[in-house]
C-alpha cells in the first residue's frame, strides 16, 4: 500500500535579501498532490516533526548550498520539544544547524508558552535560527513574540496598507536583535512599501513562485529615492549578509575546487571547526589561480585546502557597515575584495559580507540622506528628527525638543532682499550645527524655522550660542525665538504629541521683544521665559534639568 509520502513533494521559495538583491535562504514548502496535510500536522505533532525532517533531506538531494528555512507548528515545539530528529537530519544531509532557520508558525493560542520556550531555547542551544512566522495576520501576543527573541520575524503583506504597524514592527525587530520580513509580495508597489517601512528580507511571486527545484535567480525591483526608508543612524551589517559556502576545516582542496566549479555564484569559502567558528578563508580566484598551474592540481589536489587560504577576516553580526569597512582597510591590499565573514556571540559563521554591497549600499544611503537635505543649509528635514523622537519614546528615554526661527523673518527679506536673508538662514543653520553635541540633532524643516532634539544638559550652551549672537541682515539687527518642550518617558506617545505641544511655546517666545527662549511641558499649563523681555529668572523648582 503506498505511504502518503510517496505523493508528498516539495517547494522551495527564496526569501530576497532587498538590500543587496540575493537570496539569503529558501523556505521549503510541503506540496502533497493529495488531501491537506499541513491541516493533519496541525493537530499531529509527530507528523509535523516527520514533515520538517522530509524537508531538510529534500534540500539535500537538490544539493543547494543556500541556508534553510524549515516550517514547523508552535504546537510541535510545545508537544515534542528540541526536535532531535531534525538535528540529525541537518547533521546527515552536511548542513550545519546554523544554516537553518525554524519557522515557527501560528496558531500560538492554547498553545503552553512555557514549553514552547523551552523547546526554541533547545534549538537555539544546538545552534539553530529562529523565525516568528504569521506576525500581524496571527494570534502571535506580542508578549510572546519578545519572549522567543527570535532572529527573524516574518510579517505577512497584508500589513504593507498599515505602514506605521510595520515601522513599529521594525524598531521591536531592532530592540530584539532580529530582521525583518514580509511574506507574500505580489507587486512593486508592496515591495516599494516593504522597503519604505524598513524591511530587510522579503519573499513573494513578485521574486520568484515557488518551484521544484532551488533556484538563485530572482527578480529584485530597483531601489528607488523617491520614499526614503526609516533613518537609521548607521546600517547594520546584518542587512548585507550573504550566505556562506562552509566546509570542515579538514576540506582538501579537492573538495573546495569541486565546490567552487560547480557553484560560479560563490566569492569564497570558509573552513570552519565542529563548532562552526572560521579557521580559514578561501579566495576564489586566488584558489583557482594556485590550482590551475601546472602542476597545481597534483600537488594540492588531496591536501588540506587550508593551505591555500587565509586567516578569516570576521565581525560580529551586530557590527555596523562601516566597522565592516575598518576591518577590510586593515591588512594586506591585496585581500580588499574577500568575503568577510559573520559571526554570531558564539563565534560561528552565520555568513559573509561582501565589499561591493556595503560600499554599494553606503553610497545609497548617501543619495537618500542627500535627497533629504535642504539645499540652502544642507541640514535634513523633519522626517529625520521626528524619527529619532519616535525612537526615544519608545526607548523610553527623556527629550527636549525645540523650534528655533527668525523673528519678523518676512520683513528682513522685504528690506534687505533674499540674498542677505539666504545668507542669515545659512549662518544660523551652521551655528546650530557648531553648537549640536551629545547627540544632538538638527533639522532645518523650511523657510526660517529650525528643528533641535537634544538632551536636557545641552539646552543652556545650544540656547547661548544661537541667542546670544548678534545677528543681522543687510547691516539691521536681527532675533531669533526658541520655544522648547521637555519630554520626560511616557509624556508623549509620538513626535506628533511633541509638536502640538511645541506649538504655543512658539506662540508665545514670539510674542516676547528680542531674542526669546521659553519652555514649557507636555500636560502642564504656563510656561517659563527663559529669555525676551518681561523674564525675571527661573521659578523655583522649575529648572532646566531632567523630570525625575
Amino acid at each position: 500500500m503506498p505511504s502518503w509520502t510517496d505523493t508528498l513533494r516539495f517547494a522551495f521559495q527564496p526569501v530576497v535579501n532587498l538590500t543587496t538583491g540575493g537570496v539569503a535562504g529558501l523556505e521549503i514548502l510541503a506540496r502533497p498532490e493529495t488531501g491537506d496535510i499541513l491541516a493533519e500536522a496541525r493537530r499531529d505533532p509527530e507528523l509535523d516533526g516527520r514533515l520538517a525532517v522530509l524537508a531538510v533531506r529534500a534540500a539535500s538531494r537538490r544539493e543547494t548550498l543556500l541556508p534553510l528555512h524549515v516550517n514547523v507548528f508552535a504546537g510541535t515545539l510545545a508537544d515534542l520539544g528540541g526536535l532531535t530528529p531534525l538535528h540529525d537530519a541537518v547533521r546527515a544531509a552536511g548542513r550545519l544547524p546554523w544554516e537553518v532557520t525554524v519557522d515557527v508558525g501560528p496558531p500560538y493560542t492554547h498553545v503552553p508558552q512555557k514549553a514552547l520556550l523551552e523547546a526554541v531555547d533547545g534549538l537555539r542551544a544546538r545552534g539553530f535560527r529562529i523565525a516568528a512566522d504569521g506576525v500581524g495576520d496571527g494570534d502571535a501576543p506580542l508578549r510572546l513574540l519578545t519572549d522567543l527573541a527570535p532572529d527573524l520575524v516574518k510579517l505577512d503583506a497584508s500589513l504593507l496598507s498599515r505602514p506605521a504597524a510595520v515601522r513599529a514592527m521594525r524598531t521591536l525587530c531592532d530592540q530584539l536583535g532580529a530582521l525583518l520580513s514580509v511574506e507574500g509580495v505580489e507587486s512593486e508597489l508592496q515591495c516599494a512599501a516593504a522597503r519604505a517601512a524598513g524591511a530587510q528580507l522579503a519573499q513573494g511571486l513578485l521574486f520568484a513562485p515557488p518551484s521544484r527545484l532551488p533556484t538563485a535567480d530572482v527578480y529584485v525591483p530597483p531601489r528607488t529615492f523617491g520614499v526614503l526608508a526609516m533613518p537609521r543612524p548607521g546600517p547594520s551589517v546584518r542587512e548585507f549578509v550573504r550566505p556562506a559556502a562552509l566546509l570542515p576545516a579538514t576540506a582538501s582542496a579537492g573538495q573546495v575546487r569541486a565546490l567552487l566549479t560547480g557553484s560560479p555564484e560563490v566569492s569564497g569559502v570558509v573552513l570552519v571547526d565542529r563548532d562552526g567558528v572560521p579557521v580559514r578563508s578561501v579566495h576564489r580566484s586566488r584558489f583557482l589561480l594556485s590550482m590551475s598551474g601546472r602542476y597545481g592540481h597534483a600537488l594540492y589536489a588531496d591536501r588540506p585546502a587550508a593551505r591555500l587560504g587565509d586567516p578569516p577576516r570576521t565581525v560580529g553580526a551586530d557590527a555596523t557597515a562601516w566597522e565592516v569597512l575598518d576591518v577590510v582597510a586593515v591588512g594586506d591590499r591585496d585581500r580588499t575584495s574577500d568575503d568577510v565573514a559573520v559571526v554570531d556571540r558564539y563565534g560561528r559563521c552565520v555568513g559573509v559580507a561582501r565589499l561591493a554591497d556595503l560600499v554599494r549600499a553606503l553610497a545609497e544611503s548617501r543619495v537618500e540622506e542627500a535627497a533629504g537635505l535642504n539645499p540652502l543649509t544642507r541640514l535634513p528635514g523633519s522626517d529625520a528628527v521626528t524619527a529619532e523622537v519616535d525612537r526615544r519614546i519608545t526607548d523610553g528615554r527623556p527629550f527636549a525638543l525645540s523650534w528655533l526661527d527668525v523673528d519678523h523673518f518676512k520683513q528682513v527679506n522685504d528690506r534687505a532682499g533674499f540674498a542677505a536673508g539666504d545668507e542669515l538662514i545659512r549662518s544660523v543653520g551652521r551655528a546650530l550645527q557648531q553648537a549640536a553635541s551629545g547627540g544632538t540633532r538638527v533639522g532645518h524643516i523650511g523657510g526660517d524655522d529650525f528643528l533641535v532634539l537634544a538632551e536636557f544638559e545641552w539646552l543652556e550652551a545650544l540656547a547661548a550660542a544661537v541667542l546670544d549672537a548678534p545677528w543681522s541682515a543687510g547691516g539691521r539687527p536681527v532675533t531669533l525665538s526658541l520655544a522648547t518642550v521637555l519630554c520626560a518617558p511616557g509624556s508623549v506617545t509620538d513626535h506628533r504629541e511633541a509638536a502640538a505641544c511645541l506649538a504655543p511655546l512658539k506662540k508665545a517666545a514670539k510674542a516676547l521683544r528680542g531674542a526669546s527662549w521659553v519652555l514649557g511641558r507636555p500636560g502642564l499649563t504656563g510656561h517659563e521665559v527663559r529669555r525676551g523681555s518681561g523674564a525675571s529668572g527661573t521659578p523655583a523648582g522649575y529648572a532646566v534639568a531632567e523630570p525625575g
